[in-house]
């Protein structure tokens, strides 16, 4: 590690929540303290219309990279100089490195996801629901498509964003992809096997919010996937649980797009199991 670091604002951020109320902050930071890495995660909070501003004073500060949130995985993109493959296949981005002087957009979302997700089942073979038809979602649906999956629903509230997936995933991957329109209550069919909410939706603070999904319609042998974090046990995840699914929260992912995104900045593989700790302190799991 260069010894400039100790001195250098070298740092990354999220764009995203405040940091009392995201816990990526606390996952990272337990991270570069364990492995004695003197580098600061930085949260702050920025939207779209301050998207371009918050690029350039990150160039500008010789950040070495930041992660981006919801809603600016896509609009970023236009803000960078260039695309890792994952990214470029993906269409989004919520990991930027900073290599020589250009910045790079990288996903680590998918890869992040299909690592948990396959420590509970593999998805080749597989027939898969998503909610959801955004950044988190693209990435998802790519390499879970990647990893075999045979069949991929895209239910979504806005039919345009959805078929945009459909096409991305029947374009770019071996995958069998097709939409259906979220309106109303929805009802997974029998022979799916893996249900993935892919939204925001019970990402705090509003955690009561529900999925308009039919209970009923989740069978004990399918797994159940929540991307969402914060709080890692949604009404999705308990409701899932109490039918008798096998249940995939968000923290998995998180973790593990955490060690890839350290490893882009650092070099450093990260102890996944040092960020899983403090998150389970944090949420008191």
């Amino acid at each position: 590690m260069p010894e400039e670091l100790n001195f250098l604002p070298s740092l990354t951020g999220s764009f995203a929540k405040p940091a009392a109320e995201n816990p990526t902050v606390e996952m990272v930071e337990a991270a570069y303290r364990h492995h004695g890495l003197h580098w600061r995660y930085v949260n702050t909070e920025v939207g779209p219309e301050d998207l371009g501003a918050a690029v350039a004073g990150a160039r500008a500060m010789n950040w070495v990279g930041f992660n981006c949130s919801l809603p600016n995985k896509v609009e970023v993109i236009r803000h960078l100089d260039g695309l890792g493959e994952s990214a470029k296949v993906i269409g989004a981005v919520n990991c930027v490195v900073r290599r020589g002087d250009q910045l790079i957009g990288e996903n680590t979302d998918g890869k992040g996801f299909l690592k948990s997700l396959e420590e509970v089942i593999d998805p080749a073979g597989k027939q898969v629901v998503m909610f959801g038809a955004g950044g988190a979602a693209r990435a998802i649906g790519v390499e879970v498509a990647l990893a075999g999956a045979t069949h991929i629903t895209i239910v979504n509230r806005s039919e345009n964003r959805g078929l945009e997936l459909v096409a991305l995933l029947n374009d770019k991957t071996p995958a069998e992809a097709t939409f259906e329109k979220w309106d109303g209550v929805y009802s997974v069919a029998d022979a799916v096997d893996v249900v993935i909410n892919a939204t925001s939706i019970g990402l705090y603070p509003d955690i009561d919010a529900r999925l308009t999904l039919s209970l009923d319609s989740l069978l004990a042998d399918m797994v159940v996937a929540d991307v969402i974090p914060n709080p890692p046990r949604t009404n999705l995840i308990k409701d899932a649980e109490a039918r008798g699914c096998k249940v995939l929260d968000g923290l998995g992912m998180l973790v593990n797009q955490g060690i890839t995104g350290i490893e882009y900045w650092t070099g450093v593989t990260v102890d996944g199991g040092v960020m899983r700790a403090r998150l389970e302190e944090l949420f008191g799991i």
